[in-house]
């Protein structure tokens, strides 16, 4: 005889309110279903799978107890988020995930009502948070506000900045800890689950409140030495002096995985009116599929793959990716030098630090999620002669930008900055896009800037920053893979400071590439050919110190000069602008037309789609170039060929 089915449960629920019109004995079934559509969406789309995976009972729990969207979820990073968006009504259109013109990858405003903060970079739910609780109190509503934030995120100064302000306020947020590293739990069992129901039940917290009256009539040394005896005696049986001594009432650990614990929790935490409440769950990165349990990195981050052996699909191209040509170039350079050491912020693999990490382990330092510290700390390693190379990608390095001027620049410091992501990224969208690193260093005296227009350029770069000692150095290198028809050099060969390189001659036109734009920049040079017109092709490969020589002969020399670059408004363009207006260069009628970023944030999609979305493709310099002419009706003909 058969066994019954059970009825899918999934497809019922489009909506959270839906959701909370299940019964508890239901909700079991649910995440599992949960769980499994989870692992289909990213098996189709690729995207950040393990910490999805390890709150899909958390985000059940969250949004079968609270009212969402009256109350607010805000998710840190929004890794985790795939899940939420699941419940939140965009269930249809969760495989355009990552895609162009699709759902994003994160936590987005724009996107759904149930997307309380946009979130992409770490450490930010309980300052945005605590900003929306107070709004709420001034506003005089009753809604909850729940910070999610995971432990890896906590390693990061303004989650402790963010958690001491709203214990100094006695704000009433909720703050639910995902420990999915093990990193700060103890064991969590059933005693646990007791004892983190219990403290946060009505009784315990009214004994506790009555406690409290009766001390506060009792003389001042008695009534503190009373309440630090209820505090530590709770924390040395739960744990969480830290956060109790940051003004957070704790609750936990508990098992994020078990739903029977999780519920009357947040139900108990729910309805508690006043003060700062963090609950510590404990949870498993990847939970749930097989595969994912098993991997070293419990599949953060994973490109399509097959659901039932987990393999993910590699790419075709033989080309080799910019961070592993970074790693391997670091490491060479590191065999002849020992005062050269690598730092990360929490993204060893990301920057191709992993590689150096697994040759040179006491010269490798992941500092975890904090920039500013990352910084700083290199500026000291400098500051003893070593040879520091921090890589951090271009869009999380903006986070130390303070500690860049006044600890690293001022002093004069030789800190190698190795940006990753520079340019545009693709499907991880405008929050990891390195769009402003040219500008925002640029201006900084002293600093010497190159940016590797191939793999090859990368590898020579490397070698150029480890002698570069009387100043701070940053070298930008775009997500992804190099041109791959080029011969990459087994060792590097340190290139003269400030000194471009001619890779094409012409006579009319002149196109001053700065990055990896240089390919385009060639390709352009060919289509223009066919409109009768020579172009000369440059690399800058500088932007400080800028050639000078270079920009007077291309200026001089050509009727129009564009320049070219995966930056923002205020950098390489407007370095060059900078030198021919100083010099007179333009008063003999000179165009210029410098190519940047426009001005606004471009939504994921796959890197050779949004560039050609900013106008900075091959066919995109052709049309500039062919209107500077005064050719028009040709310049809308050339931006309409694909």
């Amino acid at each position: 005889m058969a066994l019954p089915t059970k009825t899918p449960l999934l497809d019922s629920v489009h909506e959270p309110h839906q959701l909370r019109a299940l019964d508890k004995r239901q909700l079991r079934q649910f995440a599992d279903e949960l769980r499994t559509e989870t692992i289909d969406v990213v098996s189709v789309t690729g995207g950040h799978l393990g910490a999805g995976l390890g709150v899909v009972e958390l985000t059940t729990a969250l949004h079968y107890v609270f009212d969402t969207p009256k109350d607010r979820i805000l998710w840190d990073v929004g890794h985790q988020a795939y899940p939420h968006k699941i419940i939140t009504g965009r269930r249809d259109r969760m495989r355009t995930l990552r895609q162009g013109g699709g759902l994003s990858g994160f936590t987005k405003r724009a996107e759904s009502e149930y997307d309380s903060f946009g979130a992409a970079h770490s450490s930010t739910s309980i300052s945005a948070g605590l900003g929306m609780a107070v709004a709420r109190d001034l506003k005089g509503e009753n809604n909850n506000v729940i910070a999610v934030i995971g432990d890896g995120a906590m390693s990061a100064g303004m989650a402790y900045e963010a958690m001491n302000n709203a214990g100094a306020m006695d704000a009433r947020l909720i703050v639910i800890l995902n420990d999915n590293d093990m990193s700060i739990a103890p064991p969590v069992g059933a005693m646990s689950a007791y004892l983190a129901r219990l403290v946060s039940s009505r009784p315990y917290r009214g004994l506790r409140n009555l406690g409290k009256k009766v001390a506060s009539i009792l003389p001042r040394p008695m009534k503190v030495a009373a309440g630090r005896a209820e505090e530590y005696a709770r924390g040395m049986v739960t744990g969480g002096t830290l956060f109790e001594e940051l003004g957070f009432y704790y609750v936990g650990p508990i098992d994020g995985h078990n739903l029977d614990h999780l519920i009357p929790v947040l139900e108990n935490v729910r309805d508690m009116k006043n003060g700062p409440v963090l609950i510590h769950v404990v949870t498993k990165k990847g939970k749930g599929y097989a595969p994912a349990e098993a991997a070293a990195d419990k599949y953060h981050g994973v490109t399509k793959f097959d659901v039932i052996t987990g393999e993910q699909k590699k790419s075709n191209s033989k080309a080799p990716a910019y961070q592993k040509v970074f790693g391997e170039s670091l490491i060479m350079e590191a065999k002849k030098d020992e005062r050269v050491v690598a730092i990360t912020a929490a993204m060893p693999s990301g920057t191709g630090i992993d590689l150096f990490g697994q040759v040179f382990p006491k010269r490798t330092f992941d500092v975890g999620i904090a920039e500013q510290h990352a910084v700083t700390f290199a500026a000291g390693l400098a500051a003893e002669g070593m040879k520091p190379y921090c890589a951090i990608y271009s869009t999380f390095l903006q986070r130390g930008y303070d500690q860049v001027v006044h600890d690293v620049a001022i002093q004069s410091l030789p800190v190698r900055f190795a940006m990753d992501r520079a340019g545009l990224v693709g499907a991880d969208g405008p929050t990891h896009a390195g769009s402003f690193d040219i500008a925002y260093l640029g201006v900084l005296p002293n600093f010497v800037l190159m940016a590797a227009a191939n793999e090859a350029e990368l590898v020579h770069m490397v070698a150029t920053t480890v002698h570069i000692d009387d100043r701070p150095s940053a070298l930008r290198y775009p997500r992804g893979e190099g041109w791959g028809n080029i011969e990459r050099p087994l060792e590097g060969v340190p290139l003269e400071i400030g000194k471009g390189k001619i890779w094409k001659e012409g006579s009319s036109i002149a196109i001053l590439s700065y990055g990896t734009r240089l390919h385009e920049a060639l390709l352009a040079s060919e289509k223009l050919s066919g409109y009768g017109l020579s172009a000369t092709v440059a690399d800058a490969r500088f932007a400080k110190p800028l050639d000078a020589d270079l920009v007077r002969r291309l200026a001089r020399n050509h009727e129009v000069l564009i320049t070219i670059e995966e930056g923002s408004v205020g950098g390489f363009g407007s370095f060059v602008l900078q030198q021919l207006a100083s010099e007179g260069l333009l008063d003999r009628g000179l165009k210029v037309r410098p190519m940047v970023l426009p001005d606004r944030f471009i939504d994921q999609d796959t890197p050779e789609k949004m560039y050609a979305a900013a106008g900075l493709d091959a066919k995109a310099i052709v049309a500039v170039a062919l209107a500077a002419l005064g050719r028009e009706s040709e310049a809308d003909s050339a931006g309409k060929i694909a």
